[in-house]
């Protein structure tokens, strides 16, 4: 069964050679990398050029990540697609590995596992994996933003043509946003434990992270047509609901530090959702959550930066 690996490249010539290593490097013997230069200026192009006869690329004007996903997806003739951004790699048997959690003969349309975050930096290199966590009911990683990073997932062509393929004006959360409107529709996702994808992490200047209330907002926008979804639908389960509501609560507690007001309404949003949550996690351990029953949020963050600012510590 072929395999289409499909590259979108835009200003990665740090990185882009390695990227198409690893992809050509695949386990996988029924393989292509097609690669698109999305419109570069600095030489990611003749990088690129390099691998003529091993690889399919083109070039173009530069249209944005999404658009560059829809043109590979065109391009591509496998049953299955595995997307990598120019910026990061694969392990050599990352396909494999997941391909073979089709040797059951059950079903699937989009298999994901842990990706691999490497921090680089002067530093060196320091490389974890990102665990995603049971139960491994779909809805609730999304809602939780446990599913993983667009490389980490091995997609059927057919299932996000289905879809009508990446939203091509979703500036953050793009896979995110792809992968609820493949649940919406149905679709099986398959976990596959093995961590095969390294996303690399090395510059503040990304889109999401340059503009970090934009990428907020979206991720918000995702969790309400989620909740609504579930909600028409009758598949709003205790679980998915909190796990909703965990997710606007961790986000509310980003966003305070820079916008209260912003905050403010998320918790309202929480409130209306559900007035009986409570949170929990990380984000909220045992003296946080019996403060916030007793006091709300606002009045618990306020407490928190004062701790933090008196004595390098908030309620846990």
């Amino acid at each position: 069964m072929l395999v289409s690996i499909l590259i979108p490249c835009f200003n990665a010539e740090r990185w882009i050679a390695q990227a198409i290593q690893s992809a050509l490097a695949q386990s996988w013997p029924h393989k292509e990398v097609i690669v698109i230069d999305d419109g570069s200026t600095d030489g990611s192009l003749e990088v690129i050029k390099s691998f003529e006869g091993r690889i399919q690329w083109e070039s173009g004007p530069n249209r944005g990540s999404n658009p560059a996903r829809n043109h590979l997806l065109a391009l591509a003739e496998g049953t299955w697609v595995q997307y990598l951004d120019a910026d990061d790699y694969l392990l050599p048997g990352k396909i494999v590995a997941q391909m073979r959690c089709l040797e059951d003969g059950a079903g699937a349309d989009v298999i994901y596992g842990p990706c691999l975050l490497e921090h680089s930096g002067t530093g060196g290199e320091k490389r974890e994996r990102l665990p995603i966590p049971e139960p491994r009911d779909p809805w609730v990683l999304l809602a939780r933003w446990f599913l993983p990073q667009t490389g980490a997932a091995l997609w059927k062509k057919a299932a996000i043509v289905d879809v009508g393929g990446w939203r091509e004006d979703q500036p953050a959360c793009q896979e995110h946003e792809l992968y609820l409107r493949l649940l919406m529709a149905g679709k099986q996702f398959r976990y596959c434990h093995d961590a095969g994808a390294v996303y690399r992490q090395w510059s503040e200047n990304t889109l999401w992270r340059a503009d970090k209330g934009r990428t907020r907002r979206l991720r918000l926008e995702i969790i309400d047509r989620l909740e609504t979804y579930l909600g028409e639908h009758q598949q709003l389960t205790a679980e998915r609901h909190w796990a909703i509501n965990q997710s606007r609560f961790e986000t509310a507690r980003i966003a305070w530090v820079v916008d209260r007001d912003e905050a403010r309404n998320i918790v309202n949003a929480i409130r209306h959702s559900d007035r009986s949550f409570v949170p929990a996690g990380d984000a909220a351990r045992r003296s946080y959550r019996l403060l916030y029953r007793w006091l709300g949020f606002a009045a618990v963050e306020t407490l928190a930066a004062w701790r933090r600012h008196l004595f390098g510590a908030s309620p846990r």
